[in-house]
């Protein structure tokens, strides 16, 4: 009994010096399977010594201590003529964000400014709705408009199918229906800076989740217009500068000029050109493609030809790196590969 009071002290001592800790970290720290490790936990937790966030995987353990009352602020904003920057500094006042440390602020403003913009230039709402949320744990905050759906309106603006194609094109990055004032690069950014985002519109969701560190699409229920949430822990370790270096590194002269698609989105098996050809629409535009081919189970001839033969001969000037591809997809993709020798 009391070698497991000192296990649980030694727990609890080393999640208030770190601020949290998971359960994996500490069971190897404590050289102690998880099952174990697990054991201790609950007791801490039902002794009211620490607190859980999270599930699974995603769990972490906090000091009871951090478990201070969330703060909120909520606004219905007139979208004609508004400054986002304007809002987020009443935001930063009001939830003293300047508090927070300053990779998760910086994080904050961005991706909160680049979302309430969209709203503004894209939506064709006349309002939205925000709130910001603190809490001892994370920072998250939600736009929602009633709008044109960010989805529908590039499917109307690029004359594509469906509105699913539409979320494609916006995954890739560099997708926008007004260049002459948008990049296309804000959504792209944001979504892999969070924890956890979510981009959803009529009848279509996309996750991005970084616990995970996977991509997800759900089909709720119809909502009009759009709602976005995006969420960061305040302990992360991502850096908005370490976000712009992977895909604006300094050897394209920091543009925006390397993507990685998650294939699986569109489809799990591949046979046809024409769909290679819809994977590959409007990525000419990137000097670097990652194409991320976990969960495919299969591409035929006629699709891996198209992406890594003719695509690759056509713009010689544009790497294509397949990523996670399974035997029978690696085996095809090198086939087309060594037949263009």
């Amino acid at each position: 009994m009391v070698k497991a009071r000192s296990t649980r002290d030694t727990i609890r001592r080393y999640i208030e010096k770190n601020g949290s800790a998971t359960g994996p970290e500490l069971a190897k720290y404590l050289g102690m399977t998880r099952q174990a490790v697990g054991l201790h936990l609950r007791q801490l937790i039902a002794d009211a010594e620490i607190f859980k966030t999270g599930s699974t995987r995603a769990a972490r353990y906090f000091p009871w201590g951090a478990a201070a009352a969330a703060r909120c602020v909520k606004r219905d904003l007139a979208l004609v003529g508004l400054d986002e920057s304007t809002v987020y500094e009443d935001i930063a006042i009001t939830l003293t964000l300047s508090r927070l440390p300053g990779h998760i602020e910086s994080i904050m403003h961005y991706a909160f400014t680049e979302i309430l913009n969209n709203a503004v230039d894209h939506s064709e709402s006349d309002q939205c709705a925000i709130e910001v949320q603190l809490d001892a744990t994370k920072l998250a905050f939600t736009v929602r408009d009633r709008g044109i759906g960010v989805y529908y309106s590039i499917a109307e603006k690029f004359d594509l199918p469906d509105e699913h194609q539409a979320m494609i094109e916006l995954l890739k990055g560099k997708t926008t229906t007004k260049p002459h004032a948008h990049s296309g690069e804000g959504i792209f950014f944001v979504s892999r800076a969070a924890d956890r985002f979510v981009l959803r519109s009529h009848r279509l969701q996309v996750e991005w989740d970084r616990d995970r560190d996977d991509v997800f699409v759900s089909e709720p229920r119809f909502l009009k217009g759009t709602h976005v949430r995006f969420e960061i822990r305040k302990n992360s370790r991502t850096h908005l500068e370490n976000v712009f270096a992977e895909f604006a590194p300094e050897e394209y002269d920091f543009q925006f000029s390397k993507t990685r698609v998650l294939v699986k989105l569109l489809n799990r098996q591949y046979v046809s050109r024409s769909e290679a050809k819809r994977l590959l629409h409007n990525l000419d535009k990137f000097s670097e493609i990652e194409l991320d081919m976990r969960d495919v189970t299969s591409v035929g001839q006629g699709f891996a030809d198209e992406v890594f033969r003719v695509f690759a001969k056509t713009h010689p000037g544009i790497v294509i790196r397949p990523l996670n591809t399974g035997k029978a997809v690696e085996a095809m993709i090198q086939h087309v590969r060594k037949s263009s020798r």
